[in-house]
């Protein structure tokens, strides 16, 4: 990991990624103004915060993670060991050549945006094979479930608590396996040398794919515990009602014998 100071928060604000943190900005309004079109007012907050978080995460993924995943398998260029980039070489798909965000044009904003992170963590600056693997996972499968999970927030679907888990539990382990191995290996790709790429890129970002996840952990679990207590007092009433029900037809037959008796 880069320690050597490469300036202050200010050099790192170019438009690119004044550009880039407005998207992010601009994905958050989008998922609170929809929760507001789409959930009662009658929400609890609980709700309506998880509702929004998976909204973001439906989009970062779809938009964001999606033009990743487009400049790995569609973006090219011979290799050339002059490339600053050579060392990021991986014989991705086996064709020889180099992918990514770093080979693409001056008119692919996708590269662009990346290329921003990049500079924290160079790693999405080509097709690096552990971050493309989980990056398949997370386009095609978590952002579909974040947006399926909103539905379900929406139409208050008692099964949502199980799938906010699921995802919560796949959004866990992407973030550990993005990272460990670079921790074990000294972080040889990373750059905390400054405010903007230790704080912002590195730390910020990455932790609320654990705090939200978390959150809807925690949240699924209480529902999917009071349930289970409402499920537990039902069936003790209804083993009471049949215990109190056999005495009481134990009594009448007893009352009959009684009767026959005399």
């Amino acid at each position: 990991m880069s320690s050597a100071p490469t300036g202050s928060i200010l050099d790192h604000l170019d438009t690119t990624t004044l550009i880039s943190l407005s998207a992010v900005l601009l994905i958050l309004l989008t998922s609170y103004n929809l929760s507001l079109f789409t959930l009662s007012s009658s929400t609890p907050t609980r709700l309506r915060i998880l509702f929004i978080w998976h909204f973001f995460d439906f989009l970062i993924h779809t938009i964001f993670e999606g033009s990743f995943l487009y400049n790995c398998f569609f973006v090219s260029v011979p290799f050339n060991p002059a490339n600053p980039y050579s060392d990021l070489f991986n014989n991705f798909l086996g064709t020889g050549r180099l992918y990514g965000s770093a080979f693409a044009g001056e008119d692919n904003v996708g590269s662009k945006l990346w290329m921003v992170y990049a500079k924290a963590d160079r790693r999405w600056a080509g097709a690096d094979l552990t971050v493309v693997s989980l990056e398949l996972l997370t386009v095609l499968g978590a952002g579909p479930l974040a947006l399926y999970i909103c539905s379900g927030i929406a139409k208050k679907n008692p099964m949502v608590g199980f799938w906010m888990i699921v995802l919560a539990t796949g959004e866990l382990y992407g973030g550990f396996m993005t990272f460990c191995p670079e921790w074990l290996t000294g972080n040889p790709n990373l750059d905390a040398s400054n405010f903007m790429f230790k704080w912002v890129y590195l730390v910020f970002f990455n932790m609320l794919w654990v705090v939200l996840p978390l959150f809807a952990m925690h949240v699924a679990f209480v529902d999917i515990k009071n349930a289970m207590v409402m499920r537990k007092g039902m069936i003790a009433a209804r083993v009471e009602m049949k215990k109190r029900e056999a005495e009481k037809e134990k009594a009448v037959s007893a009352k009959k014998e009684s009767r026959k008796g005399k």
